[in-house]
C-alpha cells in the first residue's frame, strides 16, 4: 500500500507530538465534536432526571455517568487522534477481533435487558455492546483488504471484505439489531464504491438487501412490528414514536422551554435513541437545526479533506468511518421524526450511553488521525511508488 498522504504543511524533525498534532488536526471537526458533547451533556440534564427517580437513583445520576464515561470518550478520541495510520491500522484489526468474538459468544453469554435484542454483556455496574466497537474496527479491516485488493499479486481483499460482512450482518441480525447490520452494510458499500466497485454490482447488493428484509419481515415477529408500526398510517398516541413525534410538533421553533418539555416523563429511551424529541420539544426546531450542522459539518469536512488523499487505504477506511457518523445520525433523527423504523440507534456523542460514546470516541479519534496534514511528493511520485515507473524516494510521514 503505497503511504502517500494529503497535506502540505512541512515537519520538523524532532518536533514534539502536542504542537505538531495541533498544527495538523481538523480544529473545526475538533470542535464540532467538543460542541455535540456539551449539547448531549445539557439535554441529559433535562431528559435523564424522570428516568433517574423512577429506577431509584439521584436526579442527576445519568448524566453524572454520561460525563465519565464521555470523558473517556474524549480521552480515547484525542490519542488516537495522535496516532500515525499505520498505528491506528494496526490496533483496529486487534479492536475489530476482540469485538467480533465478543459479538459470536453474544447469544451464549450476552442479555437482552427485557428489551427482546441480546445485544449486550452485563458487567453489573455497566453494559458493554460489542456492535458498537465492532463498528470502527470492521471499517479499518475491510478498508485494509479493499487496499491490498489494489497492489500487484495483492490478496483478492475485496472478495474477502465482501464475506466479511455477510457473516458480521448475519450475527447481528441473530440479536436481532437490523439497523446495526444495515450501518455495517452501507458502511462496506460506500468503501467498495471508492475503491471502483461497478455500479451494476452495488445495484445487485441493493436487490440483495431487500430482498433480506422480506426474510427478515416474514420471519422475525420483532422486526415486523416496526415495520407495520412504521407503515401505518395512525400512530399510536402511546407508543414511543407517538410521543416522540408529539414532542417535535409541539416544540415549533423555539420550543416549549428549559424544563417544561413533558415527552421526558413518558419515554423509557429519551435519554438515548430519543434525545432529539427532548432538544426539539424543550427549545425548538432552532437547536435541531444547529445538531444536524454540526453533524453535516463533521461528515462534509472529513470527505473534503479525504477527496485529496492518495493513500487509498486512508481514503476508504477514513470515508467509511465518515459517511457511517454522518448516517447514524440521519437515522437516529429520522426515526424520532417518524420518516424511517424505529432502528434502536443512539445520537453519536449526544445520546447516553457507555459503549456508543466510547466507541464513538475511538471511531472519530481514527477519522481525525486520517484527516490530519501530512506531507506529500509531487504525483509522479505517487506513481513511481506504485510501480508505474522507476522508484524513487518520496517525503515521509510526518
Amino acid at each position: 500500500m503505497t503511504e502517500m498522504v494529503y497535506g502540505s504543511v512541512p515537519v520538523t524533525r524532532g518536533e514534539p507530538v502536542l504542537p505538531r498534532w495541533w498544527r495538523t488536526i481538523d480544529k473545526w471537526t475538533l470542535a464540532s465534536v467538543l460542541i455535540l458533547f456539551g449539547i448531549g451533556i445539557f439535554l441529559g440534564l433535562a431528559a435523564s432526571p424522570p428516568l433517574a427517580a423512577k429506577n431509584g437513583f439521584a436526579a442527576f445520576h445519568y448524566v453524572e455517568r454520561q460525563a465519565i464515561f464521555g470523558g473517556m470518550a474524549l480521552t480515547v478520541m484525542l490519542l488516537t487522534s495522535m496516532m500515525s495510520p499505520s498505528l491506528v491500522r494496526r490496533l483496529g484489526v486487534l479492536g475489530f477481533i476482540c469485538a467480533f468474538i465478543a459479538l459470536a459468544l453474544l447469544p451464549v453469554l450476552g442479555t437482552d435487558f427485557g428489551k427482546g435484542a441480546t445485544r449486550w454483556y452485563s458487567l453489573g455496574f455497566a453494559s458493554v455492546q460489542p456492535s458498537e466497537f465492532l463498528k470502527p474496527g470492521f471499517v479499518i479491516i475491510a478498508a485494509w483488504l479493499m487496499a491490498a485488493s489494489q497492489e500487484i499479486n495483492g490478496p483478492p481483499g475485496k472478495t474477502m471484505s465482501f464475506f466479511l460482512t455477510v457473516v458480521i450482518c448475519m450475527f447481528l441480525a441473530m440479536q436481532p439489531d437490523f439497523g446495526q447490520a444495515c450501518l455495517v452494510l452501507f458502511g462496506w458499500g460506500v468503501m467498495y464504491f471508492v475503491a471502483g466497485a461497478p455500479f451494476m454490482l452495488l445495484a445487485v447488493m441493493a436487490g440483495f438487501v431487500i430482498v433480506a428484509g422480506v426474510v427478515a419481515y416474514n420471519s422475525s415477529e420483532h422486526f415486523a412490528r416496526r415495520i407495520d408500526g412504521f407503515m401505518s398510517a395512525d400512530v399510536d398516541p402511546t407508543t414511543q414514536m407517538g410521543y416522540a413525534t408529539d414532542a417535535i410538533r409541539e416544540g415549533g421553533l423555539f420550543g416549549v422551554g428549559l424544563g417544561e418539555g413533558q415527552v421526558k416523563w413518558w419515554l423509557p429511551d429519551a435519554h438515548t435513541d430519543f434525545i432529539i424529541a427532548v432538544a426539539a420539544e424543550e427549545y425548538g426546531l432552532v437547536l435541531v437545526v444547529i445538531i444536524i450542522a454540526l453533524f453535516a459539518l463533521i461528515t462534509l469536512r472529513s470527505l473534503v479533506r479525504l477527496v485529496r488523499e492518495r493513500d487509498l487505504f486512508i481514503r476508504l477506511a477514513g470515508t467509511g468511518l465518515a459517511c457511517m457518523f454522518g448516517v447514524q445520525a440521519f437515522v437516529n433523527m429520522g426515526v424520532a421524526a417518524r420518516i424511517l423504523p424505529a432502528k434502536g440507534m443512539t445520537l453519536p456523542f449526544v445520546s447516553y450511553g457507555g459503549s456508543s460514546l466510547i466507541a464513538g470516541g475511538i471511531a472519530l479519534g481514527m477519522l481525525l488521525a486520517f484527516t490530519r496534514e501530512r506531507p506529500q511528493g509531487a504525483l509522479g511520485d505517487h506513481f513511481r511508488r506504485a510501480g508505474h515507473f522507476s522508484t524513487h524516494p518520496v517525503h515521509n510521514r510526518g
